[in-house]
């Protein structure tokens, strides 16, 4: 049976960001994910998760000022000694709170300039190859260019090419199927072509990023399906709620409670 993660970026806002991990645990879920840690001493962190019996399933690295426009750092040849300052921040939360697997956003670049890719191609094997000493999986996420225009992973085809020539065992793919939908449709098959290198599910309802109960998506069917391919990861409901939190959770019932 699944394991969701709560997105606590997305979910549960009626709360304070430290009490969020209470109210996910009431609710049922046995994980969280979130955007990002940092204004969060990493010891508050992993007594909450401890506390509340949760386990982390993932968070991103910093993206540089994401208030102010920043999108990540990973395509941005200036931006290359932040980049190298956040994998070491990383490593301090992840080793707080148990986390296996992060998320490198990749930030606002021209998509189809070479010399970006080949930066951002060699970022990702440094940043690959410093969590594989501590057995942790890199993710990359495609984003549609809707919610984030001008972002330049913003192709599912080509995150997977890159993942399956890089070689690096632990470089996956955070295969988020509200932007796969709205990026290319066909949400099943590339599923079923992209499996085996898939290291982290996210869910929300397409067109409106709502619980995934309504609209365009088929949920049910899909879950169905990751069950059937073998998928034993997380999860991660990256879903803005429709109104209050708790009161859109029907769909989630069935399957508060269950651990990995």
């Amino acid at each position: 049976m699944p394991q969701f993660a709560a997105n606590l970026s997305f979910m549960f806002n009626e709360w304070n960001f430290m009490d969020r991990f209470a109210a996910a645990a009431d609710a049922g879920f046995t994980s969280v994910e979130y955007l990002f840690p940092y204004e969060f001493a990493p010891d508050a962190i992993a007594t909450a998760l401890q506390k509340h019996r949760l386990t982390q399933a993932l968070f991103n690295f910093y993206p540089g000022d994401f208030a102010g426009g920043d999108r990540g750092l990973a395509a941005l040849p200036a931006r290359e000694k932040e980049l190298t300052a956040s994998i070491s921040q990383a490593l301090l939360y992840a080793e707080a709170t148990g986390v296996k697997r992060l998320h490198l956003m990749a930030g606002l670049a021209d998509a189809q300039d070479p010399a970006t890719m080949t930066h951002y191609r060699a970022c990702l094997r440094r940043v690959a190859e410093a969590l594989a000493a501590k057995n942790l999986e890199l993710l990359l996420e495609p984003i549609n260019g809707r919610d984030m225009p001008g972002y330049f992973l913003n192709n599912v085809d080509v995150a997977a090419a890159l993942i399956k020539e890089s070689g690096l065992p632990n470089l996956k793919l955070q295969f988020d199927i509200y932007h796969c939908q709205i990026i290319h449709g066909d949400v099943t098959m590339r599923l079923r072509k992209y499996i085996d290198v898939t290291g982290h599910v996210q869910i929300a309802s397409v067109p409106s990023r709502h619980e995934p109960d309504d609209e365009e998506l088929n949920y049910p069917f899909l879950f169905a399906e990751l069950e059937r391919l073998g998928y034993a990861g997380f999860i991660g409901c990256e879903y803005r709620p429709r109104g209050k939190t708790l009161d859109g959770l029907a769909w989630f019932k069935p399957y508060a409670g269950t651990r990995a």
